[in-house]
């Protein structure tokens, strides 16, 4: 893997592993206000969605220089009926980098740094499968598992995807008895 793709992985999974998805949604924000069917753009609108009715948005807090996260923007959804969270996060690739918008070689270094961070923070991370796909042109590699999160066991989709100088990371978490709920909401995320 070239220094630069880690690097920005390590920026960009820092954030999503920095935002406590589950214990923020059991806190429940004050700030947070009602999605009805927010649609979520990332990378300049390659990749794109809209939720279903029922989440809450909350900004996530901008990176820090401190933390080696600085760039990193996102935005926690969640949704306190289906106890579900959509965690929708981009940074800046390091030293003004480009990737192309399917670019294998980013990709498989985006996943393989993803697999072992994951498996470092959460001692019972399991990945199940990992998927590669083209939406819209862009490439994305998913990423499903199991780990427990939050007090509980959960299931875990992540979409890793580079456009340009940016990259997008997409994180649903769901309870591990909503198996059907999760399986809906990946389906109308990817729009199939």
């Amino acid at each position: 893997m070239s220094s630069f793709a880690r690097k920005a992985l390590v920026l960009v999974f820092a954030a999503v592993a920095g935002f406590g998805a589950l214990n923020a949604l059991a806190a429940g924000k004050s700030t947070a206000k009602q999605a009805p069917g927010e649609k979520v753009s990332m990378l300049g609108g390659k990749l794109a969605f809209t939720l279903p009715k029922g989440f809450s948005a909350s900004a996530l807090p901008a990176g820090s220089e401190a933390d080696g996260t600085a760039g990193a923007s996102g935005t926690l959804y969640s949704n306190a009926t289906t106890r579900t969270v959509v965690i929708a996060a981009q940074n800046s690739i390091p030293n003004a980098a480009q990737v192309k918008d399917n670019d294998s070689a980013f990709l498989d270094a985006a996943v393989s740094s993803f697999l072992s961070q994951q498996a470092a923070a959460l001692p019972d991370f399991s990945k199940q499968s990992e998927k590669s796909m083209t939406l819209k042109g862009l490439g994305v590699r998913q990423i499903d598992s199991t780990a427990t999160q939050g007090g509980g066991q959960t299931l875990n989709s992540t979409l890793i995807a580079g456009s340009g100088s940016r990259m997008a990371v997409v994180q649903v978490i769901s309870r591990a008895a909503d198996k059907a709920g999760h399986a809906a909401l990946m389906k109308q995320i990817l729009g199939q």
